[in-house]
């Protein structure tokens, strides 16, 4: 029993920089958790999204992911939709900024945010506009045969790959579930709501395309061998199912989550009114 479990704990493909930046990403929550109160409901989205970053990356069901498609776009769902939404929606920044010691954040956090490396880079990178086609792009591009084939035959393409996935789901899900009003936020509150219903229809597109293909379009998989033994078309048939349906359900529960911050900071008072224009008397000939 106790093999069997450890089997599937045991990682397909050992990594030291995935192992030390989770270890110090749950160390400084912890540490943070200990000075500022977190509710429960915050903690468990955060942990259960830590543990699906970690299932998917650093355990055995890595050779699950490696060697089928449907598998393949479980793992992807899961690093681009699902867990990025869970820990952005715990709101874990303030957490992990107390969790460092304040001597770091005094000597190198602060110099680091205020160096101008650091402000172009993430002028870039978090613009509304660039976050939100990079994350429906990594989606797109990884789907294209000849990528998905570099993605399996080389692994530092296949960690390039599910870093990218990571890394732009993260970004966009910021954008989205931000609590702040525009300034400072970097997306008006009504497009946080409607940016998931338009990222969305890509997918939706790409995921139909796939479903209903009579064609094999990844044979790499049948190349690496397979790890179940579905016929090919039905395991392509369901990984474009998963694309689609479950893909879709997930952004519109982000849609949801941007609407109640929307609601939030309607009754706070928070979001900034333009008055209207009023009409000015004529002024009158002076007698």
């Amino acid at each position: 029993m106790m093999a069997s479990v450890l089997k599937w704990i045991v990682p397909w493909e050992f990594s030291w920089v995935f192992l030390l930046a989770f270890v110090a990403t749950a160390v400084l929550y912890v540490r943070g958790c200990r000075r500022l109160h977190v509710s429960v409901g915050r903690r468990l989205s955060f942990w259960l999204g830590m543990l699906l970053i970690y299932a998917s990356l650093h355990t055995y069901l890595d050779y699950y992911f490696e060697h089928e498609f449907f598998m393949h776009r479980i793992q992807q769902i899961l690093l681009h939709h699902l867990a990025p939404l869970l820990i952005i929606a715990s709101y874990p920044g303030t957490v992990l900024h107390k969790g460092l010691p304040f001597r770091w954040r005094l000597r190198l956090l602060r110099p680091v945010r205020r160096s101008w490396p650091w402000r172009a880079a993430s002028a870039v990178w978090c613009n509304p506009a660039v976050a939100t086609v990079v994350f429906v792009a990594f989606i797109l591009m990884w789907l294209v045969p000849s990528m998905q084939t570099l993605a399996m035959l080389d692994w530092r393409i296949y960690r390039f790959m599910n870093w990218s996935m990571l890394a732009s789901g993260f970004t966009y899900w910021w954008l989205v579930l931000d609590h702040r009003p525009r300034p400072p936020g970097r997306m008006t509150p009504g497009v946080r709501v409607l940016s998931p219903g338009i990222t969305m229809t890509p997918q939706i597109i790409a995921g139909a395309i796939v479903t209903f293909s009579k064609a094999d379009l990844y044979p790499i998989f049948e190349i690496c061998g397979r790890a179940f033994t579905f016929n090919v078309l039905t395991a392509q048939l369901v990984g474009g199912v998963i694309m689609w349906v479950p893909a879709a359900l997930i952004e519109s529960v982000g849609g949801l989550l941007a609407m109640r911050q929307w609601l939030r900071l309607s009754r706070s008072g928070r979001i900034r009114r333009k008055p209207w224009p009023t009409r000015r008397a004529p002024a009158t000939a002076r007698q």
